[in-house]
């Protein structure tokens, strides 16, 4: 059996077959050995069949040959896992990855919202879990079909003892066309993602709109700029100091590079699924409670998605938007 990996670097199982999971998959298969764990069945069903297509941001589409599985044992031992379920499936992956990973192995985390590499860490111990954030944005058009939404940095933490291992994974990235960067602390920037997420997903998943609608209407973009105010609100009481010099204009200046995308909220409000809102707003309202910080936006935006049930997305926008300025002006 042939492979793409040099001596000293492992093989790369990614847990998870959604569009971030399937973005990573496409764009790592030609550089070296990759699998994926994935416990959508129409998902492994296409890949197995067809391969995994990725439309790229210039329209361009490639195919690619990725080993799919339902269960993470047929890898071990796994030295390497790349962690982008969504955060409610994180204490599953954290449980089934647990018995297969090496001892020398490594998981890393590029996840939405808060809390997961407390699970993962918990579960995995102490020196086996990196944190990462990436800005690269991807959609699933549908099962084995992802489509590159736009370009973005990939920064993940140094881990002691594992250093070799994540700058090889880095290099990694990095040729295979996914900037990425080794950073010493990437708490700002997990909180500067967070206060970008935290006012545009919860509001597209509400409205049913694209992230660009958010600038063209002003009752929206007063809601997202409250939302994103207050996650730095909460940050600078815990002493972290976001990666940006203004949270406003950085929320306005991501929804407009980002105009055309569907928030990774939507996507799930449209296809019937559970969001991440909980590791989203509702982290962002329980930090906010333990440190002494109001947080009513987050928290408004945090029951409106748990209530959005089995209506339309955009049903009743205007009185959506009006109960929502109604909660900053009581603020």
């Amino acid at each position: 059996m042939t492979t793409k990996n040099s001596d000293h670097m492992p093989p790369v199982t990614i847990i998870g077959s959604g569009a971030l999971g399937s973005l990573f998959a496409a764009f790592l298969e030609p550089h070296c050995d990759v699998s994926m764990v994935s416990h959508w069945p129409e998902q492994i069903e296409a890949i197995r069949s067809d391969g995994l297509a990725c439309q790229d941001t210039d329209g361009q589409r490639t195919r690619h040959d990725i080993a799919v599985t339902n269960d993470v044992r047929e890898l071990a031992p796994v030295r390497l896992a790349l962690v982008l379920v969504k955060s409610y499936q994180t204490a599953r992956a954290a449980f089934e990855l647990a018995p297969v990973l090496a001892a020398d192995g490594v998981a890393i985390t590029l996840q939405n919202g808060l809390g997961n590499y407390e699970i993962l860490e918990k579960a995995l111990g102490y020196g086996h879990v990196a944190q990462g954030v990436t800005a690269q944005g991807a959609t699933m058009l549908g099962p084995g079909h992802v489509h590159h939404a736009g370009h973005g940095l990939t920064n993940i933490a140094g881990l002691a003892g594992k250093n070799r291992l994540l700058g090889d994974f880095i290099d990694l990235l990095n040729r295979a066309g996914l900037k990425a960067a080794l950073a010493s602390d990437v708490t700002s920037l997990q909180w500067g993602k967070l206060a970008v997420n935290a006012g545009i997903n919860p509001l597209t998943a509400i409205l049913g709109v694209r992230n660009g609608y958010l600038l063209e209407n002003e009752p929206a973009r007063s809601v997202m700029c409250a939302a994103a105010l207050e996650v730095e609100k909460v940050a600078r009481t815990m002493g972290i100091s976001l990666p940006y010099d203004d949270v406003i204009t950085w929320v306005l200046e991501v929804a407009h590079a980002t105009a055309d995308n569907v928030s990774s909220m939507l996507q799930d409000v449209l296809r019937g699924a559970q969001t991440e809102i909980d590791a989203i707003n509702g982290a962002v309202a329980s930090y906010g409670k333990r440190s002494g910080v109001p947080t009513p936006v987050n928290l408004a935006l945090w029951r409106a998605v748990k209530n959005l049930g089995g209506r339309s997305a955009d049903d009743d926008t205007d009185r959506l938007l009006s109960k929502l300025l109604a909660v900053i002006d009581a603020a």
